[in-house]
């Protein structure tokens, strides 16, 4: 079967240049830019990409962007002040912390003093509670990103099986949710995890596949059915003497066995990926129009 590659890259870089029109618009009639802060918390390699790319997406959309760094010796007090100033500073209008937190941090602690009316990552409970039932919120940018391609690609979703592999608060439980629901999914959604006893046998009956089991390669090509839409959140960094990094991203499917038998595949990088930052710009401008 020949597949549709569902590109995110070109998606996110659309979708970023349709924010800019509208902001330029914005400015143009004496309204200031909207303004996105981030904080990131000692240097972890992988956080310290995504927040680069967060800054390049706002330069992309015409946004403000604040990036605040500590070491990772900051104290959950300071952190915790910086979270309330924030709060209290009307010309930022939306924020992010990014996670992993060092391990003395509860980051439970912080994600709840957010003020969830800037909470840009749709994390705090607030935002987490109206989601599930489809009150206006702000939805995680990973799931978010993914109903995005799937309208986008005009990919079929109602009355639709969609297995979703994996159950954490960032990706499996907002992006079931989301599938479930009218206006987004209005799909059958079944949730598997690591003590799934049937996940093979629901991936196989799925019309739609959605990984975000933390597992390089863990999807192959006999857990999935002929014409199956199969969107892989997993980015893991698997070693790799090939590459200058020394890594390379890895995807939670099998990309090469699983591709042609899938009607839509999303590659890993270039699909998820993307969309999960320009989500987070999405929410950033909601934020400054709902001001």
């Amino acid at each position: 079967m020949s597949y549709t590659l569902i590109d995110g890259k070109a998606t996110a870089a659309k979708i970023k240049e349709e924010i800019r029109h509208e902001v330029e618009d914005l400015v143009a009639h004496g309204k200031k830019r909207p303004h996105l802060a981030a904080i990131l918390v000692g240097h972890d390699g992988g956080s310290e990409t995504y927040v680069k790319n967060k800054v390049l997406a706002c330069d992309a959309c015409g946004f403000q962007s604040t990036l605040i760094r500590y070491e990772s010796d900051v104290t959950e007090a300071e952190l915790l002040d910086k979270v309330r100033q924030l709060n209290e500073d009307a010309s930022i209008d939306g924020f992010i912390v990014q996670l992993p937190l060092p391990r003395h941090i509860d980051e439970q602690k912080v994600i709840e003093t957010i003020d969830y009316r800037k909470d840009v990552d749709g994390f705090h409970p607030i935002n987490v509670g109206r989601m599930s039932i489809g009150l206006p919120c702000f939805i995680s940018a990973t799931p978010l990103g993914i109903v995005t391609l799937l309208q986008r690609y005009g990919i079929e979703t109602s009355g639709k099986k969609c297995v979703v592999l994996g159950r954490s608060n960032i990706v499996g439980k907002p992006m079931a949710q989301l599938m479930m629901q009218k206006q987004y999914g209005d799909a059958t959604v079944t949730v598997c995890h690591s003590r799934s006893k049937t996940l093979k046998e629901e991936c196989r009956e799925a019309d739609i596949i959605i990984a975000a089991i933390g597992q390089p390669d863990f999807v192959t090509a006999d857990m999935v059915k002929e014409g199956a839409v199969v969107i892989d959140v997993g980015t893991t960094r698997v070693p790799d003497a090939t590459r200058k990094s020394g890594f390379r991203l890895n995807g939670d499917v099998k990309f090469d066995e699983v591709a042609p038998k899938c009607s839509f595949i999303t590659p890993v990088p270039g699909g998820v990926g993307p969309m999960t930052i320009c989500s987070l710009m999405k929410n950033t401008l909601e934020a400054y129009k709902r001001k």
